[in-house]
């Protein structure tokens, strides 16, 4: 077996169980390969040695025929293991190095679970849709256009924008407000959510349109099939506006015209046994918690 590994640096209270983790690995006779970065990291200031016999710096170098990318952070980090792992299927897992994430849901404390689950096949693949940026083009974001979260149109001062939408060239609806939020069901459970967005479950063929501080009340977040081609256009006071893909943004002018649309390929999540969408939600959003018992 063959396992890749992704992270971002992690507190001291975690450094015992990557120790772990790696001694696993080990024992098991896994080849690795880990993020130069990361791998750096882990010598120079946590003081693990790993004992990778290769290292890869981005999607380029990475080996295709890996049978897992392990992501070590936080949803954060998986966002960005996204941007590595692309369009090449590699399952990916998530192992959280701090609080419990609707992403990496793996705790610190189900490692071991983890790694015979990984070994023995004790686990599933959800496929989670994309959010694919088709214009303006430009070189803007690079050479990866994607979403795993959400598209955020956002204001760049103290003025509300307007933003009109057309789905599939019928008109939507002009929203004054400070954003609009384009979101796919992987990020119902991210930004949207804190807009008064709806949840999704993993497997909705759908996206969400929600507002941000919408001037008029009564309009409220839609969930949208996720054939649908969704092109917008802001008018601004400011005549620039900020567009976020995810953890990366950029200023566009207001006369840049945004089209949207559901990406070709979907990214592999690995979900163990007892880790499904469901528990997560009940854990994290603490469904069902009363302080009074």
């Amino acid at each position: 077996m063959h396992i890749a590994v992704y992270g971002r640096q992690f507190g001291k209270q975690f450094i015992p169980f990557a120790e772990k983790l790696f001694e696993r690995l080990r024992q098991n006779n896994i080849k690795l390969s880990i993020y130069g970065p990361f791998h750096d990291f882990m010598r120079n200031q946590a003081g693990l040695d790993p004992q990778a016999g290769n290292h890869f710096h981005s999607h380029h170098d990475i080996d295709k025929s890996s049978d897992f990318v392990l992501s070590i952070g936080g949803d954060g980090t998986m966002l960005e293991t996204a941007t590595i792992v692309r369009d090449s299927g590699i399952p990916v897992v998530g192992i959280n190095s701090g609080r419990l994430g609707f992403l990496a849901s793996i705790s610190r404390e189900d490692i071991d679970m983890a790694i015979d689950a990984l070994i023995t096949g004790k686990y599933s693949i959800e496929k989670r849709s994309l959010l694919k940026l088709e214009s303006p083009g430009g070189g803007l974001f690079g050479d990866f256009r994607y979403a795993m979260n959400e598209f955020t149109l956002q204001k760049k001062d103290s003025a509300m924008i307007t933003i009109q939408v057309w789905l599939n060239n019928h008109f939507l609806n002009a929203y004054w407000a400070d954003g609009l939020i384009v979101s796919t069901p992987t990020g119902s459970t991210a930004y949207s959510l804190s807009v008064g967005g709806p949840l999704l479950t993993t497997d909705t063929k759908g996206f969400i349109i929600s507002p941000i501080a919408p001037h008029n009340l009564t309009v409220r977040p839609i969930v949208i099939p996720d054939n649908n081609i969704i092109r917008l256009s802001v008018n601004s006071r400011n005549s620039e506006f900020l567009l976020s893909m995810d953890y990366r943004s950029a200023v566009l002018s207001a006369d840049e015209e945004i089209v949207l649309k559901r990406s070709e390929f979907d990214i592999s999540l690995v979900r163990l046994k007892y880790h499904d969408f469901y528990t997560t939600l009940r854990n994290k959003l603490m469904w069902g918690a009363d302080k009074r018992n």
